[in-house]
């Protein structure tokens, strides 16, 4: 299948292994990706979802050599799979983090897309390619890319087909953090601890809502922020968190 899957105490690392063909994606790749995320979503261990690639690619995108084999009949293609992948990767309850390790092309840059946020490595490179070879992106590259950076720099990606380097998708955006090469896993598994750490609920709780801001005016967005709070203090954790405010210690949230 050319992935890995190891859980480091409460981070899920998803790891692509198929760095001779740069990561490609492929149908038992894509298959077995997702039902790994619907097997994690109902773990309470995995508090987050680390991403990450070997070798100099996270990901070039979708296997060409057999992305445009039909399906039998009743059965999904490949591009039904590669949708299916990306919409329970940007579901997931709780935090995924894109460790981009080095190209993010065409797909791995939808791929990259669809988790909560991006730490890369120096030598990372992002574009979205498809131009390059007459394909037309079906995982976000046209509708998402210019809603992650500002339009004019998705426009110049998506025409040219070139990429740009880590540091630059940190002045647009995409990128919150960039580290050494031999820093990136250790940095995300740190960074994965932290929030691990946090309660699952609230995290869960602002994840929601700021994912849905975005398609809502200011006010509705505001109140669905005040519902998701009038909830949530009915919780254990908001409990546990105001206890342990007091008492001077750190909080042991549960996650209800």
């Amino acid at each position: 299948m050319s992935v890995t899957f190891e859980l480091k105490g409460p981070v899920g690392w998803i790891t692509l292994a198929r760095p001779e063909a740069m990561n490609a994606l492929s149908r038992d790749m894509v298959e077995g990706i997702t039902a790994k995320l619907v097997e994690w979503q109902d773990n309470p261990q995995v508090r987050v979802v680390a991403v990450t690639g070997t070798g100099r690619a996270f990901s070039a995108g979708a296997d060409l050599k057999t992305a445009g084999a039909p399906a039998q009949p009743g059965e999904k293609d490949f591009l039904d799979k590669i949708v299916d992948l990306f919409d329970t990767m940007r579901a997931f309850p709780r935090p995924v983090i894109a460790a981009v390790n080095g190209l993010a092309l065409a797909g791995g840059l939808e791929a990259v897309m669809t988790c909560d946020f991006v730490i890369a490595a120096e030598s990372a490179r992002f574009g979205d390619a498809h131009s390059n070879f007459g394909v037309f992106p079906g995982g976000g590259g046209a509708a998402v890319l210019p809603r992650k950076i500002p339009v004019n720099i998705a426009k110049y990606l998506l025409f040219t087909g070139d990429s740009v380097s880590a540091q630059e998708m940190k002045q647009y955006g995409l990128v919150a953090e960039v580290v050494a090469d031999a820093e990136l896993i250790d940095r995300v598994q740190a960074l994965g601890e932290k929030l691990a750490a946090k309660s699952p609920l609230v995290l869960t709780k602002m994840k929601r809502v700021a994912d849905e801001s975005a398609d809502k005016p200011v006010a509705d967005a505001l109140r669905h922020e005040v519902l998701e709070l009038r909830n949530h203090q009915r919780s254990y954790d908001i409990q546990e968190g105001l206890r342990a405010f007091v008492e001077k210690r750190k909080p042991e949230f549960k996650g209800y």
